[in-house]
């Protein structure tokens, strides 16, 4: 899959568009030269991240338009595929939080599972096939082993990480079906850091689910402590390790798996991890924080949580072998781009202009 491919005659369709991946992708792929379309519902997003998207893209921006929607909307995704020919769609819309999986599951089934029936429905009826999809690496649930790669076994464990292996399923069973479908199923980790820009970055509605928004939040003051889930894991300072990998090199993932997609007529569905194979534990991301911010990141330690993982980090061969990609970007530099975008935006995209 590797190799040169011109991408500048490309129609690009993507799902979850002002999201916080999908927004720092949709400008990696304008810089390739794509023309690029976005749809979002804002249910987990913001209007304002298409006019921070717009700035950054510059001149570049009259190949970028965006349409409020809903992937369970048949009709007026109906519409904008008739209007415009997609050479590819990349799937990032879906509810994302574990714990909300939990109690709303239905919820998660319909918006996840149900909207993506509707979006390759109307892709199929439109001849465009190819697709990449963004997974995530808790199909694999609790891993017995580190690294992780493409052959460990599949056993989601929370409602949202079963939307997810279920799209799974359903992408291979539609590709062993009609050879005519390409889909790359993307299973990335932990996506962190901002644009180094600092104008683009992740917004969490409510309590940030995930380490690195809290520790920004308590960086910046808008929280007293963040609370470390167990200090006494075999790890070499007690707390637990995961991959956390940096936003543009998931974007630049992405436009290497559309790629693949494009330019292989036997790809079938496949998938491949996306992380910087290597794991980094609480504490190592807290003091990377200080160092980058220069604020003190208060933490205390609590009782472990259960059906937490001691380690999970990516194997990162296939993603090197059959996309020639691979992470830059180290943790200092996710820690230093996340707090350009949290001192210019404290409070997200809910700052005063």
């Amino acid at each position: 899959m590797t190799g040169e491919y011109d991408l500048s005659k490309t129609n690009i369709f993507v799902t979850g568009g002002v999201g916080f991946i999908a927004s720092h992708t949709a400008l990696v792929l304008l810089d390739y030269g794509c023309k690029v379309t976005l749809i979002d519902n804002y249910s987990n997003s913001f209007p304002r991240v298409f006019e921070h998207m717009k700035k950054l893209a510059g001149d570049k921006a009259d190949r970028m338009k965006f349409v409020k929607c809903d992937i369970n909307d048949r009709e007026l995704l109906d519409k904008l595929f008739t209007e415009e020919k997609y050479d590819c769609v990349i799937h990032f819309a879906g509810f994302k939080a574990v714990g909300e999986s939990v109690e709303k599951p239905l919820e998660y089934y319909y918006n996840n599972f149900c909207g993506t029936v509707a979006l390759l429905d109307i892709m199929r009826k439109h001849k465009c096939k190819n697709m990449v999809f963004s997974s995530s690496c808790t199909v694999y649930g609790i891993p017995e082993s580190v690294p992780i790669t493409e052959e460990t076994p599949l056993k989601a464990i929370s409602p949202y990480g079963r939307t997810k292996l279920f799209q799974e399923d359903m992408f291979r069973d539609i590709s062993a079906s009609d050879k005519d479908w390409r889909v790359l199923l993307l299973r990335y980790f932990n996506p962190v850091g901002a644009h180094p820009s600092g104008q683009l970055g992740e917004h969490p509605v409510g309590i940030p689910n995930n380490l690195m928004p809290y520790i920004q939040q308590v960086a910046l003051g808008q929280r007293d402590f963040l609370r470390v889930w167990g200090g006494d894991y075999p790890t070499p300072d007690g707390t637990a390790v995961r991959d956390y990998i940096h936003v543009m090199d998931l974007a630049e993932g992405h436009v290497k798996a559309v790629v693949g997609v494009l330019k292989n007529a036997e790809f079938g569905c496949q998938a491949i991890n996306l992380g910087t194979g290597k794991g980094s534990s609480v504490l190592e991301m807290v003091q990377a924080f200080e160092e980058a911010s220069g604020k003190k990141v208060a933490y205390q330690i609590m009782e472990r949580r259960a059906g937490d993982s001691v380690e999970v980090w990516a194997g990162t061969s296939k993603a090197e072998k059959e996309l020639g990609w691979k992470a830059k970007y180290d943790v200092l530099d996710m820690c230093k781009h996340q707090w350009a975008w949290a001192t210019n935006y404290p409070q997200g995209y809910d700052t005063p202009q």
